[in-house]
């Protein structure tokens, strides 16, 4: 039969508070009521709970009951901290804060989801690259952080998020593109397009090209992939960019991928959370829903692959 959870909840105050009265104050309800609700709860599953002749002891049944019932009521205040985290999450604001790629690329559409969700929430979004973002929520100025490259500062902790795909790309125009394949030594030989240091992509990238033993004759920094794109695609050089960043030129034929075979780049994307801070109920619930968001590779978790 299914237990009566109202008189469950009654003996298991009465067991953690170890005698009736107690459990009465617990309860806001009068000793008397307490004591027959746990006399109809034995009734009821048909075997005694506590063993009256010695105060309030549990018999063996009442501690293997009590065990349990632990365990349902502490899933219990999860799900009403749950609930209240939704309900919280529909007044006040929530400002996050991402490296240039996510924020420009990848977080608008799951933003656009979640305000469909939450339409009351006052969303604000800055883009920076990695190291500033990170000195950003350090200084508690953002609510969340989502990041591209390796962050090493003391006091906060890195969570993979997703896997982005990286490619080499040049102008259609471009002598690696017109070639059937290319080798590192092809790529060392050519002006590479950069983003700035303290760019998550560029920390990745250089890596990357370091694994691969390329050692670029000449590099341009630029401090924005969508300028990458424009001086790539206006033949002043390759890059690695974000596959994600680059689908509409690639998709309109003014960025082609250069091939190199048995080469594959990708990196993590990760969230970056201050140790030991809690998330405010807005932030929480954007970090469950960011996370499940279907926008393409999220479990895999590579920082380069050669």
């Amino acid at each position: 039969m299914a237990l009566n959870l109202h008189l469950l909840r009654l003996f298991t105050t009465v067991a953690q508070c170890g005698s009736f009265s107690r459990a009465g104050d617990a309860l806001a309800i009068s000793q008397s009521a307490v004591s027959k609700g746990v006399r109809e709860f034995e009734r009821q599953v048909g075997i005694a709970l506590l063993d009256r002749t010695r105060g309030v002891v549990l018999t063996d049944a009442g501690q293997a009951l009590l065990h349990h019932a632990t365990l349902l009521f502490t899933i219990e205040r999860g799900a009403e901290a749950e609930l209240q985290a939704f309900r919280g999450i529909e007044r006040g604001g929530l400002h996050i804060g991402a490296s240039t790629t996510i924020a420009t690329y990848i977080l608008p559409p799951i933003l656009g989801l979640f305000h469909e969700v939450h339409p009351t929430i006052q969303l604000r979004l800055t883009s920076a690259n990695t190291r500033d973002i990170a000195n950003l929520l350090t200084s508690r100025s953002i609510d969340l952080a989502f990041v591209e490259g390796p962050v090493d500062l003391p006091g906060l902790t890195l969570t993979h998020w997703r896997v982005d795909e990286l490619v080499i790309v040049s102008a259609p125009s471009h002598p690696l593109a017109m070639a059937r394949k290319a080798t590192a030594r092809d790529l060392a030989q050519h002006r590479h397009i950069v983003r700035e240091h303290g760019s998550g992509t560029r920390d990745v990238v250089d890596s990357a090209l370091r694994d691969l033993g390329v050692v670029p004759v000449e590099t341009m920094e630029v401090d924005s992939t969508a300028a990458i794109m424009q001086a790539v695609a206006a033949g002043l050089g390759i890059a690695v960019i974000s596959r994600t960043a680059a689908a509409d030129m690639l998709a309109l034929g003014k960025l082609q991928i250069i091939t190199v075979p048995g080469v594959t780049i990708g990196r993590s994307l990760n969230r970056l959370a201050i140790a030991g801070r809690p998330l405010s109920s807005a932030a929480l619930m954007f970090d469950r829903f960011a996370e499940s968001a279907d926008l393409g590779p999220k479990k895999q978790q590579i920082d380069y692959v050669i």
